[in-house]
């Protein structure tokens, strides 16, 4: 029985810690802060960008590309993406 009051006394307190990161979050984006992982944060894909493209260039394969410089396919096709948008 002790337990049981044990668990139920700490499953409140849970609660109440998710209510104050809730509220939190919540006034934090009204007083306009922007929340989670800022654009432009890419060191190793930034780093890499310029080998994507030469080795896209020479007519390497996603999948050999990522597999060569020991990153993941999406991230190739990321740094592509970017690379097709940028005006010349």
């Amino acid at each position: 029985m002790m337990a049981t009051l044990l668990a139920g006394v700490a499953q409140f307190e849970r609660d109440l810690l998710s209510e104050r990161v809730k509220s939190g979050l919540a006034a934090a984006r009204a007083w306009g802060k922007k929340l989670g992982r800022q654009a432009g944060q890419r060191p190793k894909s930034d780093k890499l960008a310029p080998e994507v493209i030469q080795a896209s260039a020479d007519g390497r394969s996603y999948r050999w590309i990522a597999r060569d410089l020991g990153i993941s396919k999406s991230t190739v096709l990321e740094i592509m993406k970017r690379h097709r948008k940028t005006p010349l």
